[in-house]
């Protein structure tokens, strides 16, 4: 595959997932609420379908668990495939249409309910729906990742990567920010997800800038011995420290998906203007990434940790007194209480890409194995299953129960846990970042 060689080839390769994570964030922040009036007051007939319940709850609950753990067992698999796939058209291309059309498909059938009542078909199709859109989205961005090394150098990666990052904070700060604007106006959040469909085509660019040989490129490709698939699972669940690091994650994963899934029903029912709030939580991410990041180097990252943890609980905990605060107040309260969130939010990300390659890493030092992507791929699955618990079971919960005004304490609580748990996480893991520049 031949390099990108400047800047504005790069940059412009690292906006390609802009669109698609647009497509995924609407689909688990907005669409899987809105088949369920519970918790919604102001606008119903706009942040829901038909201003009434298209689902039936407790089944609907379990299969967005059973989607999101479908999500996370998929990785692997994905992998194996896009790896080994064979293309006159070059391997990363094809998979990345592959993935993309049915992506862009199970989408807007998401936005057509078969009846128009609460009755096991619609649940019944909303739930295969999500798991053929998580199934898609995971092959296309998996086979985009596997791009990165292949596409530029060591110092090329760099750019790529922060531009990455940055286009997370835009469609972060696009869906939380100027969601929330259009639903307020009266437009319906089905038409509202239609109108973002359009920014799935930056998945195309890497059709223009990936420069495969295809079938030639194949027949000059060196093959590496890969470990069997059991040898893999196992060579990762006996790594103690590895496992200790997934368990700490799973508790934070839960708050933190909780308030991603959750926070439209939350401000709904405190009646604060979600825009000013979202803004004030993402806008300043990429600041306080560079603040996160100076304590990582001076103290490791179990310090810095530790330190988002504390910080997201305090913004959380913090929030949750809104519905006590008087309505001249309300907003700066809580635009206060997001830029507070705004120090460790960004971070939580972060960190996920580091733990596992460092554990795969020290792991391939003292053995003859390897299984770096079943590291990232066990870690999917924790992040799956922590996710499906919060949007699926909890959040349904307090939809049903008229618990939503208790949504961030709840949140505050799992990082809390999680906050305690990392003080027994392993120095060869707390250790890392530690020194480096």
């Amino acid at each position: 595959m031949k390099k990108l060689t400047t800047k504005k080839s790069i940059i412009l390769y690292g906006c390609s997932g802009l669109g698609i994570n647009m497509l995924n964030m609407i689909v688990g922040s907005y669409l899987c609420s809105a088949l369920l009036v519970g918790g919604f007051i102001d606008h119903v007939e706009h942040w829901t379908y038909l201003n009434r319940d298209l689902v039936i709850a407790a089944v609907w609950a379990t299969l967005i668990v059973i989607a999101k753990i479908v999500d996370g067992l998929i990785d692997l698999p994905l992998s194996h495939f896009v790896d080994n796939l064979n293309s006159k058209w070059g391997k990363r291309k094809t998979a990345i249409v592959i993935g993309w059309i049915p992506t862009v498909i199970s989408y807007v059938l998401f936005l057509v309910p078969l009846e128009p009542t609460a009755g096991i078909l619609n649940t019944v199709w909303f739930g295969l729906l999500l798991m053929l859109f998580y199934t898609s989205y995971t092959l296309t961005m998996i086979t985009y990742y596997a791009t990165f090394s292949e596409v530029t150098d060591q110092h090329g990666i760099v750019l790529l990567s922060n531009t990455k990052s940055v286009c997370d904070v835009v469609y972060f700060s696009l869906s939380f920010a100027l969601v929330p604007v259009f639903v307020n106006m009266g437009i319906n959040i089905r038409f509202v997800a239609l109108m973002f469909l359009p920014l799935t085509l930056t998945m195309l660019i890497p059709m223009f800038l990936l420069k495969e040989d295809g079938a030639a490129e194949e027949k000059t490709t060196v093959t590496l011995k890969k470990p069997k698939f059991k040898d893999s699972l196992a060579f990762t669940l006996t790594d103690k420290p590895y496992i200790r690091w997934l368990c700490t994650l799973f508790v934070m994963n839960v708050g933190l998906q909780l308030f991603l899934s959750g926070i439209n029903e939350y401000f709904s029912t405190a009646g604060v203007n979600m825009t000013f709030v979202m803004a004030s939580c993402f806008a300043p991410v990429p600041l306080t990434i560079l603040l996160y990041n100076k304590v990582v180097r001076k103290y490791g990252l179990g310090v810095a940790y530790r330190y988002v943890l504390l910080v997201y609980s305090i913004g959380m905990s913090l929030m949750g007194l809104s519905n006590f605060i008087p309505n001249g107040l309300l907003l700066p309260f809580a635009i206060l209480c997001s830029l507070i969130v705004s120090f460790a939010i960004g971070s939580f990300f972060s960190v996920t890409y580091m733990v596992p390659s460092r554990c795969a890493a020290l792991r391939r030092e003292t053995t003859d194995g390897t299984a770096t992507s079943m590291y990232f791929a066990v870690q999917g699955l924790f992040e799956g299953a922590s996710a499906g618990i919060a949007s699926g079971w909890i959040l349904v919960a307090l939809k049903q129960t008229g618990g939503v005004p208790f949504l961030t304490v709840i949140v505050a609580a799992f990082c809390m846990a999680a906050f305690v748990m990392s003080f027994f996480l392993p120095k060869i893991i707390t250790s890392i970042g530690k020194g480096e520049d």
